[in-house]
């Protein structure tokens, strides 16, 4: 198994610098498969979402739709997948941040009964977030 940085994963998904972008296909489509998949962690999902985000403008639902074929992906293997899932969910549908909602999913998931914030928006938008009051 290989870890991926975001970088190696924008240049694939963007194919916006042509020698990079070949050389992360070469990476990704030669050593990346099922049975050795290209290790993808929770900062490497949080930054893909930034940098389409504020660096290149993708609207929400082609980011959305870039998380969700990076985690069907069989050829890469995505720490706390199942949160990233929840989250992925909330981002589309309660207008939570992609970056919030897997902390607050990946709290939930190791014991955290809540999550408390400041943040108006992720407590709106998650059950599993809680205003400090």
């Amino acid at each position: 198994m290989i870890g991926l940085d975001t970088n190696v994963l924008v240049r694939y998904i963007v194919q916006d610098d042509a020698e990079q972008a070949r050389a992360a296909a070469y990476l990704i489509e030669g050593r990346c498969t099922a049975q050795a998949p290209g290790y993808v962690s929770v900062p490497v999902l949080v930054e893909l979402v930034w940098v389409l985000t504020a660096a290149y403008r993708y609207e929400k639902p082609v980011v959305a739709a870039v998380i969700r074929q990076v985690l069907l992906t069989a050829e890469f293997l995505v720490e706390d997948r199942e949160a990233a899932w929840a989250a992925l969910r909330e981002f589309e549908t309660a207008g939570v941040d992609f970056a919030d909602g897997l902390i607050a999913h990946r709290n939930h998931a190791r014991g955290c009964a809540q999550t408390y914030t400041f943040d108006r928006r992720a407590a709106a938008g998650s059950r599993l977030f809680s205003l400090v009051a």
